[in-house]
């Protein structure tokens, strides 16, 4: 008796088969461009940081050049005050 060991899957089983093998492909593709995404998020935030320490110094040094500003203001008023008097 002679076996035959050569099996052939029917046509709609080697549709799933591929169609499996499409998916794979499919997901391969998805995680390769979230782990993009990812890195892409991971630097916008670090550059997002950097902007807002930017911001918060120059924030700092406008807010000493207007307090130095006040402060000569008061001086000038004082010595035009001084200067009428005499």
């Amino acid at each position: 008796m002679k076996w035959n060991y050569h099996w052939r899957a029917s046509p709609a089983v080697e549709e799933l088969e591929r169609n499996i093998d499409e998916l794979r492909t499919t997901v391969i593709r998805l995680r390769r461009e979230v782990k993009n995404k990812q890195g892409y998020v991971g630097r916008l935030k670090i550059l997002v940081r950097q902007r807002s320490d930017t911001i918060d110094d120059l924030r700092g040094k406008l807010e000493q050049s207007q307090a130095q500003i006040r402060q000569l203001s008061e001086e000038a008023d004082h010595l035009a005050e001084l200067v009428r008097m005499s």
